[in-house]
């Protein structure tokens, strides 16, 4: 007699509820090239440059990473496209040229 394999059904786990919040507008100045970054992964991952911000400061402020290594992957190929060459290390030291604008 043929042994027959049962399938296990991988159980999706159900979606956490929605949480009402309310947002502000703010007008907040960074580093042009970040921003470029920022604007193509947040393209990228289909989500609004907004939400992309809000997780990246939720995990900061739990300690948890917010990228898998896939990510990190496509964040490496940007900061190529736009020519970042900043990394963690500057932070605290970035000082705006003379006579930047908000163009």
């Amino acid at each position: 007699m043929a042994e027959t394999k049962t399938k296990k059904t991988k159980k999706t786990p159900k979606p956490s509820p929605s949480l009402r919040i309310e947002r502000v507008q703010t007008g907040v100045r960074m580093e042009k090239r970040l921003v470029k970054v920022l604007k193509a992964l947040a393209e990228y991952l289909d989500i609004s440059l907004g939400d992309l911000l809000e997780g990246i400061v939720l995990h900061a402020f739990d300690g948890k990473a917010p990228f898998s290594e896939g990510t990190l992957g496509k964040i490496a190929d940007l900061k190529g496209v736009y020519e970042l060459d900043l990394d963690a290390s500057a932070s605290h030291r970035l000082l705006e040229s003379e006579g930047e604008s908000d163009a």
